[in-house]
């Protein structure tokens, strides 16, 4: 773990949680995946931050071809593209090349 409370034996922590209740793992479930989405936005956001609407870019699609398309604009996790041959995707910035 980078930065925040570190977890010095995490076999404690297994042990706790095998104390809780069904309420109790609810919630801590919830906190968890709050935390994961919180984390996972906050990457989206500073690998976007490379990029400016209007840029062109190019990406490997699920067919495994290139991409090339303009950045028209910016979602939660996703950039808006618009490739050359018309279509519109929302691409993650992790796969994102610029030129």
């Amino acid at each position: 773990m980078n930065d925040g409370v570190r977890l010095f034996d995490r076999n404690s922590a297994v042990d706790a949680i095998n104390n809780l209740n069904e309420d109790d793992l609810l919630y801590l479930n919830r906190i968890i995946i709050e935390r994961l989405k919180l984390i996972s936005q906050a990457k989206s956001t500073r690998l976007m931050a490379g990029f400016a609407a209007g840029d062109r870019v190019s990406f490997q699609g699920p067919d495994s071809h290139l991409k090339k398309g303009i950045i028209l604009r910016f979602n939660k996790k996703t950039a808006s593209i618009r490739t050359d041959d018309g279509h519109l995707w929302n691409v993650h910035p992790g796969f994102l090349k610029k030129g």
